[in-house]
């Protein structure tokens, strides 16, 4: 084996690479965002009305979400709602299977932490005056959050891991500039070694990023499985105003 990696051809494609990587972060960055919304309201749902048509529908489109491969789901969006008339840019339909997907898994994820609560806190937040959202809100989402807040933090990297799959619609992110470097170069070496370097780094930056929010949020030091749900002095505050 005498072949020599030639790292130095790839400087001229950094721009190309750093674009990508923009493009990555800010697919991931509104994912993130969108997708844990979009969790926290459907827990809400479903824990609200757990015997509507409305939350069964949602029970059914979770579980669909979760046992199909994300680049069938992306390829659906984009290849197959344009036959229903819905035709979506590739980013828009990135966006959208992204937040499906990450949405469905942390909805689940929420949902294991929401139920270990015990109904004795939600009965405790009603005694208090407080409405059904507000008891919601402070006495079963907050600590079920910090709770499963590590996991819910691994599911958003994977998910970013897992956005490599849209340069196959061409949106212009990481892996689709690596793949166009490598087909102006042929250095498949050098190309897919730097891009996986970027993505280990992306997830290393976003991990600690997402650390740091929960020590915010939470306000400890370590993310550690948080205790028993436990009323603040702001949650009575709310209920007597």
């Amino acid at each position: 084996m005498n072949y020599l990696p030639d790292f130095p051809r790839l400087l001229q494609y950094l721009p190309d690479l750093m674009a990508g990587l923009m493009t990555t972060v800010w697919l991931t960055a509104l994912t993130t965002t969108l997708g844990i919304l979009g969790a926290v309201m459907c827990v809400w749902q479903r824990h609200r009305a757990p015997a509507s048509a409305f939350s069964r529908l949602l029970g059914m489109l979770v579980e669909l979400l979760r046992n199909t491969p994300f680049i069938v789901q992306l390829f659906f969006i984009f290849f197959g709602l344009p036959a229903l008339g819905l035709s979506l840019s590739a980013e828009m339909a990135a966006v959208i299977a992204m937040t499906l997907n990450l949405a469905a898994y942390s909805s689940e994820i929420l949902r294991a932490g929401v139920d270990a609560t015990g109904r004795g806190q939600w009965e405790a937040g009603r005694a208090l005056g407080l409405t059904r959202w507000q008891s919601y809100r402070h006495v079963v989402l907050m600590p079920a959050l910090e709770r499963m807040y590590p996991a819910l933090t691994s599911q958003c990297v994977i998910v970013m891991l897992g956005s490599a799959v849209v340069s196959q619609i061409s949106v212009a992110d990481l892996t689709f500039a690596a793949n166009f470097i490598q087909s102006r170069t042929f250095l498949s070496f050098e190309s897919y070694v730097v891009t996986a370097g970027m993505y280990l780094l992306l997830a290393i930056a976003m991990r600690a990023l997402l650390n740091r929010i929960g020590r915010r949020l939470f306000g400890f030091r370590h993310l550690t499985p948080a205790p028993r749900s436990r009323l603040s002095s702001h949650v009575l505050k709310e209920a007597h105003s």
